[in-house]
Parts: C-alpha cells; structure tokens; sequence
C-alpha cells in the first residue's frame, strides 16, 4: 500500500497524460534527485548551479539517454531543496512529448537507482511532508477528475485551502479556548476568571454554528450525485415522461401513455442541456396516498425530490394547480431549488389556471428552448458548486463533523450548568480531534491507503 512506500527513496513517474504530445514531463523526487540529474543533463550555455539555497531554477540543455545515439533536448525545472511540492528535492524534464522517448528516460533514471513512483506517491509525500493537508490532497484528484466547470471550481477553491483555512481557524479558537480552560483548572483554587461564563457560552456556540455549517454542507453533497440531478415531478398524466424522452434526446426512454400514473417507478438518464452534463429523473405522479406498490412510488419519488439539486414540478395546462407540499417527504424542496413549469401548453380546455408559469410543449416544441435555458441559469446560479465540498472529502468528514456537533452539544450543557470544567476540556479536546481527523492532523493508515489509492501514477 501506499503508506508502506519510503518517503526517502528517489522516485519518477510520467506527470502528462498518456499518448503523444507536444510536450511530455517526467516527474522525480527524492534526495538523489540532482545527483541522479547531474549524470545526465547537461546545460545548453555555462551557468552557475552551485548555489545550495536557490529556490529553483530552471534551463534549457540536453539529457544523455543510453539507447539513443542524438542528445534530447530538454528544459529541466529543478527544485533543490526542501521548498519544492513535495517537501523535498523534485524536477520535472519537460521533453517532446513521444511515448517512447519518455519511457526511455524512465529507464534511464531507473538504472541509476530511482524507484518507480506509484499511484498518488507525488502528492502523498507533500501531505507527509506539511506542504498540504489532506483536504488539499484530495482536491488534487477533485480537479484531475472533473468533469464540469462547477466540479473544476470546487476543487480549486479546496486546494486552495478554502476548507483548510476554515478548519484551522475553528481549530484555533477552540485551542485558545482549551487554553483558558486548564489554565483556569491550574489556578482553581485562586481567585482568577480566565474565560467569563458569558464568554464561555458564546465562543462554543459560535463554534458549534461553524461545525454545523460544515456538516449541513457535507450532507448536501454527499446527497448530491457527480452531475447535477434534475428531477421532473407533478401529479399524474403531467406529462413528465413525454418531457422526460424529449430532453434525454429523443429516445423512448419513459413509457408514455395518456393513461394516469403509467410511470410507478422513477427512471434516470443523462441528458446534456445547452453543454451541461445533468442527470436526469422521471417520477411517478404525485396522487394522494395508496397502498402498495403506488405508496412505494411515492415514497421513492420523495426521496428522488430530497436529492434533487433541481425539482422541475409540472403541471399539465388542462389540469388544476397541484402544489408541491404533497407529502411530508417533499417539504424539504427550497424555493430556489423548484422550477414550476406549464406542461402540454398546446391543449386549452376552459380557464387555464397554470398560464402563468413558463410553457412548454413537448409534441410541438414550443418552449423548450427558453426552458432548457432556465433549468441552465438555475443550475449554474444556485449554490451547488460554491462552497461545496468534494464528493469524497464530505463522505469522509461526515461522521467526524456529527461527532464534533455531538462533543460541542455537550460542552454547552456543562458550561450553562457551570459544572465540572474538567469534563468541559475533555469535550473541547475531543472536538479538536475530530476535526484534526478531517484536515489530517490525526489520521490512520487505512485513511490514507483509501484516499491515495485512487490516484493515477505520476500524481
């Protein structure tokens, strides 16, 4: 596993993506590092590389690879100390990017005694080595893995520390509270406040509204698939699924008929609206309660509705106004996450009671276009990609986050009773350790192995 490698060894790996380029990089870290490049690289012009405690530097030369009779050019990005990614020596060899001629060059550095890099090994040692907490390690896979610009966003934002820098500012209060706290056990018997009562009350709860924040928004996005979810919902013969195969491209993915409630199940697909990748949900007709399989439709309906980052309600223009609020379960769709929209806009029968909502029809087409733009702007304004977390650091922080809550819970009942600060510090500190668990401050070996594990070599 990952976490058995010796962060000593010299290591190299191919850091570009797989086929031919115009430029490839091969990657190498380790304290063999210029000594292993020294036997190989020579400078394009005389240039005075002595300097033990330059930054980095970076020249223009050739390597000498044993195979290949012509000298490859190359620039060599060289970090020769501890101030590089990975805490310690590291180059990239930025060559013409022909697989051949990179995998010669890994042979050639493996000849002289540096190890193959395995998958993720690049950024494991920047973890171990405190340039970046875990948080930020797993958002160096959030960006290779993206697939959307909201996806691409979050992941920046928490490699850039966007979550790091909350958790240690938490972590700071509560350690300067913690020290108030035994400094007051070790002055028991003197007559010295270090922390008010007043005081005590509100600096735990303003940590416990940080904690929660955290865990309100790990739970949205762990309740969040990789795409956006657009979910179409309504009363029966609404034509959800009509719309459903329309958006989905055509395809008769949905059963339609003019028979109500036809769809008892909900059926998902991808569809891509205007360049953005959704997933999209067809639900059974919202009716009132029913034994059986139809009670079962309902209930996966409200849960399709509870996870949906956009709920679609339609409503047929020959049928009266069904609100949403059906069933307990549907009372947690926000506003701003429903989209009310006129179904069947080219039936008319009597007074339309729905003629104010954004028409659509799907047999003619009428007002597809301008909802397709709607669902869009909806999804791309909404909150889901700002201050988010990565699908994998909020599965990971959720349990840590509910125990932090819990510690907190705790350490308020005491601190209003004004009873025994012993166990008050003993639930500060606890806290502390959960979310030093989440940034990376206390982890274990099969943390690590599961989240670097999923890297790609040369990462």
């Amino acid at each position: 596993m990952a976490i058995n490698l010796h962060p000593d060894d010299t290591i190299a790996a191919i850091a570009s993506a797989p086929g031919p380029g115009l430029r490839g990089i091969v990657r190498v870290s380790g304290r063999e590092t210029r000594a292993v490049l020294d036997g190989m690289f020579t400078p394009a012009a005389d240039e005075d590389r002595s300097n033990p405690a330059a930054t980095a530097w970076c020249h223009a030369g050739t390597l000498r690879i044993t195979g290949i009779d012509q000298p490859v050019p190359v620039d060599l990005y060289l970090w020769p100390n501890r101030r590089s990614y990975t805490g310690q020596p590291l180059a990239e060899l930025h060559v013409i990017g022909s697989p051949p001629i990179l995998e010669a060059i890994l042979a050639e550095l493996f000849s002289r005694g540096v190890r193959p890099a395995q998958p993720g090994e690049f950024t494991l040692r920047a973890f171990l080595a405190g340039r970046i907490d875990l948080t930020q390690a797993e958002a160096v896979l959030g960006v290779i893995d993206a697939q959307s610009d909201g996806e691409l966003r979050t992941a920046l934002d928490q490699l850039a520390g966007g979550l790091s820098s909350q958790i240690v500012r938490l972590r700071g209060d509560l350690l300067d509270l913690l020290a108030d706290l035994e400094a007051g056990l070790d002055f028991a018997d003197e007559a010295i406040e270090f922390v008010s009562h007043v005081s005590l009350i509100g600096r735990l709860g303003l940590a416990r509204d940080m904690v929660v924040e955290l865990f309100e928004r790990a739970r949205q996005r762990t309740r969040s698939s990789p795409r956006p979810r657009v979910v179409l919902a309504g009363p029966p013969n609404a034509g959800k699924s009509t719309l459903f195969n329309i958006l989905v491209g055509g395809t008769r993915r949905a059963l339609v008929s003019e028979t109500a409630g036809t769809t008892r199940d909900y059926l998902s697909a991808e569809a891509t609206l205007d360049g953005l990748l959704v997933e999209l949900i067809d639900t059974a007709g919202i009716s009132p309660a029913a034994d059986g399989i139809e009670h079962e439709a309902q209930k996966r309906q409200g849960e399709q509705i509870e996870r949906a980052d956009l709920v679609l309600w339609c409503q047929a223009a020959d049928q009266h106004a069904v609100p949403l609020a059906v069933s307990r379960e549907n009372e947690n769709a926000a506003p701003q996450r429903l989209l009310a929209i006129r179904t069947k806009s080219d039936v008319t029968v009597g007074t339309d009671s729905n003629a104010a909502l954004l028409s659509v029809s799907a047999h003619s087409g009428a007002g597809l276009p301008d909802l397709i733009s709607t669902i869009v702007a909806r999804l791309s304004s909404s909150e889901r990609g700002e201050r988010q977390l990565l699908g994998t650091t909020a599965a990971r922080s959720f349990d840590a986050l509910q125990k932090a809550i819990l510690s907190l819970d705790r350490a308020l009942a005491i601190a209003r009773k004004e009873s025994d600060q012993e166990l008050l510090a003993i639930e500060v500190r606890e806290t502390l350790d959960e979310l030093g668990s989440i940034a990376g401050e206390v982890y274990t070996d099969d943390i690590l192995d599961r989240i670097f594990s999923r890297f790609c070599i040369g990462k």
